[in-house]
């Protein structure tokens, strides 16, 4: 049996039982269908108040200090990020400005958000992808954005959003090496 990867999946949201959280736990779930896992998760408003409070690493309380070595050490991260007023959040931000400078070097970075309305689509292209892009990470190719009308309480209900999810696991899936299997669907 192959070594399971590490994956990371960072919650950009504070609430505890966001879509955000749902999306990523999916991500997560059609990953597992591809590769041997042992994913974590890192939600931002667990660590919000010790993370915000720190200016620098060396003021970081250990239970943040460790999940940013796992950010640092993890074979896939998943970055799952709410859009608020047009980006990501500045905590979630900060947390990616206190991992170290070249721990994400060539990391795969699968990028997923969720917003408001279609109109915040782009926020993966042009807020997340640079963020991860100055990191050096690989930033993977197919992300993932969800609405609230992609969720009927705390499941996913649009079928093109399943495919979605489905597709960049499988393409996430092939970048890490794992066996090739057929989509669903291609999307464009």
């Amino acid at each position: 049996m192959p070594t399971p990867l590490k994956v990371v999946a960072v919650i950009g949201s504070t609430s505890p039982s966001s879509r955000t959280l749902l999306l990523a736990r999916a991500i997560l779930e059609q990953l597992r269908h591809h590769l041997a896992l042992d994913s974590h998760v890192v939600e931002l408003g667990r660590i919000a108040r010790p993370l915000g409070g720190a200016l620098a690493r060396d003021e970081l309380p250990a239970e943040v200090e460790q999940q940013l070595r796992r950010i640092e050490s993890a074979d896939l991260v998943l970055a799952a990020a709410p859009v608020f007023r047009g980006s990501y959040p500045g905590l979630f931000k900060h947390l990616f400005d206190l991992v170290e400078i070249e721990a994400l070097v060539d990391t795969p970075v699968l990028l997923a958000a969720t917003g408001g309305s279609e109109r915040h689509a782009l926020v993966i292209d042009h807020q997340l992808r640079p963020l991860f892009s100055f990191l050096q990470a690989l930033t993977l190719p197919i992300g993932v954005y969800a609405t609230p009308a992609d969720f009927d309480g705390e499941r996913i209900a649009s079928p093109l959003l399943r495919d979605r999810i489905a597709l960049a696991a499988e393409r996430a899936a092939t970048v890490l090496g794992a066996v090739r299997v057929p989509s669903l669907r291609r999307i464009a």
